[in-house]
C-alpha cells in the first residue's frame, strides 16, 4: 500500500495545461464587471459559523449537512469554511459601514466549501465569481445584473445558456404559501422520499426543487407561489420581465425555482445549460432585501448572483481551440561560456520590451534546446552562441511561420518579434 499523500476527495488540483482556460475566464469576467462599475471585495475563507446559520438559514441543506465547521482550539469559537459568498460580503459591508456614502456595486472571487457528493462540475472545494449590488431598492438593478451576465456569455462566446426566472414574493406571502404547500404535501406524504418528509415542516419550498423522479408528478401539481403573489410583488416581477424584453434577453418562467438559501425574496433566477446534465446551473442569484437585518443591520436592499467557475469551464472546454494559450513569445537558446554569460541579460532586455521570454536552463546542446523551444509553443527562438555573444547580435528563428533564419542586432530582433514577421 502506497504511503503517498493525495488530494482530498472533491478538492482538485489545477494543472498548468488547464490554467489558460481559467485565466481566460478570469480576465473576461473581471473586464465585464469593470465595464459595469463593480469593484472588488475580498473576504476571509473562514467565518463564524453563526454568520451562515443566521444568514443562509438554519434549516437549509448548507447549514444542516454541507458546511465544513470546526471549533477553534485556541478559544472555542465555532468557525466554518465559507459555503457561499453573499453573507460574508454583507457582513463586511455592515462591519465597515460601506454603504455610508451610498449604494455599492461589488464583486468577489475565490474558493467555497461544501461537503457534498463530488460529481462532474460539483466539488467540495469549488470556485465562484460573485456580484452583489447593495442598497439599490428598485428592479432596475435586477435587470442590470441579468444584462451583465448576458454580456459575459457573449464575451465568452457561449451559446445555449437559458435564463430561468421566478418570483418567491415577500416573507408574508411565502408564510401563507408555506401553509398551503404543507397542507398539499401532507395529502401526498406516501409519495415523499425521506428528504422531502424531513423538509415538510422545516423548509417545504425546497421540496419543489427535488429531482427525485418518483415525486415529479406530485410536485408538478403542487400549488405555485406565483399564483399567491400580492400586487407589489407581481408588479416588481413584471417590471423585471419587461426590462428583459426591452434588452432582448429571452427567458422562461420556472415556478419551481425557489433557490436553496433562506435570504432570498422577490426575483430569483438561474442561467442553465443542457450541456451540463443534471447540474445544469452555471449562474444563480436573486434579491435578498432582508439579509442585512438578519445579520444585525438596518433594512437594506440587496441583489446579486454567483457563477460556478468549474461548471462554466466545462462549457468553455468545448471552445478550448479558440481560447489563446499561455505561450511565450520567445524561447532563448544559448550555448558556450560567453553565450551563457550574456543570455540572462538579453532575456531581461527582451522582457523590458514587453515580451514573454523563457530562458533555457539546465544545459544541453543546440538541437535539444531547439526541440524544447518548438514544443513550448513559443513564436520565436532567439539563439545565442559564442559568435553572437562576441558580436553583440542574436540569431532569430521563427518557429510557427516559414521564414528565413537571420542574425540581427537585439533591437532589430525585438521589432521583428513584436511585429510577428
Amino acid at each position: 500500500m502506497s504511503d503517498q499523500i493525495r488530494a482530498i476527495r472533491g478538492m482538485n488540483d489545477m494543472l498548468p495545461d488547464e490554467a489558460y482556460l481559467w485565466q481566460y475566464l478570469e480576465d473576461s469576467v473581471r473586464d465585464v464587471f469593470r465595464q459595469y462599475g463593480y469593484r472588488n471585495i475580498r473576504t476571509p475563507i473562514v467565518e463564524y459559523t453563526s454568520l451562515f446559520v443566521r444568514g443562509v438559514g438554519e434549516v437549509t441543506d448548507i447549514v444542516e449537512k454541507e458546511m465544513y465547521s470546526f471549533e477553534d482550539s485556541m478559544n472555542g469559537d465555532q468557525l466554518s469554511l465559507r459555503p457561499e459568498g453573499t453573507a460574508p460580503t454583507v457582513r463586511a459591508a455592515l462591519q465597515h459601514n460601506l454603504l455610508y456614502n451610498g449604494p455599492q456595486r461589488l464583486w468577489y472571487s475565490g474558493p467555497l466549501f461544501r461537503h457534498e457528493r463530488p460529481q462532474k462540475g460539483r466539488y467540495r472545494q469549488y470556485h465562484t465569481f460573485g456580484v452583489e449590488a447593495l442598497g439599490f431598492p428598485g428592479p432596475d438593478i435586477d435587470i442590470e445584473l441579468l444584462v451583465l451576465a448576458r454580456r459575459l456569455w457573449q464575451r465568452l462566446g457561449l451559446e445555449g445558456v437559458e435564463l430561468q426566472m421566478n418570483s418567491i414574493g415577500s416573507n408574508d406571502e411565502r408564510r401563507v404559501f408555506r401553509g398551503k404547500l404543507i397542507e398539499y404535501f401532507e395529502q401526498h406524504r406516501e409519495v415523499l422520499d425521506e428528504d422531502a418528509q424531513r423538509r415538510l415542516r422545516t423548509n417545504p419550498l425546497r421540496i419543489l426543487d427535488s429531482k427525485n423522479p418518483a415525486m415529479q408528478r406530485v410536485i408538478e401539481a403542487a400549488p405555485k407561489l406565483m399564483d399567491h403573489l400580492g400586487k407589489v410583488s407581481r408588479t416588481n416581477f413584471d417590471t423585471v420581465l419587461a426590462g428583459l424584453k426591452d434588452a432582448g434577453i429571452p427567458y422562461v418562467i420556472n415556478p419551481r425555482l425557489v433557490r436553496g438559501l433562506d435570504y432570498y425574496n422577490l426575483t430569483v433566477f438561474e442561467w442553465v445549460s443542457g450541456a451540463l446534465g443534471a447540474q445544469s446551473a452555471v449562474c444563480s442569484g436573486g434579491r435578498y432585501d432582508g439579509l442585512f437585518e438578519q445579520l444585525g443591520g438596518k433594512a437594506t436592499p440587496g441583489c446579486g448572483f454567483g457563477i460556478g467557475v468549474e461548471r462554466l469551464l466545462l462549457l468553455l472546454e468545448t471552445k478550448a481551440g479558440t481560447v489563446p494559450k499561455l505561450e511565450p513569445d520567445v524561447w532563448l537558446v544559448h550555448q558556450g561560456d560567453a553565450a551563457d554569460k550574456v543570455a540572462p541579460a538579453v532575456a531581461e532586455q527582451l522582457r523590458d520590451a514587453g515580451l514573454n521570454v523563457v530562458l533555457h536552463c539546465g544545459g544541453g546542446g543546440f538541437k535539444a534546446q531547439m526541440k524544447k523551444a518548438d514544443a513550448s509553443g513559443a513564436r520565436f527562438a532567439v539563439i545565442i552562441g559564442d559568435n553572437e555573444a562576441e558580436a553583440g547580435t542574436v540569431t532569430l528563428k521563427s518557429l510557427r511561420v516559414a521564414a528565413e533564419q537571420r542574425t540581427v542586432a537585439l533591437a532589430d530582433a525585438i521589432v521583428i518579434v513584436n511585429n510577428g514577421l
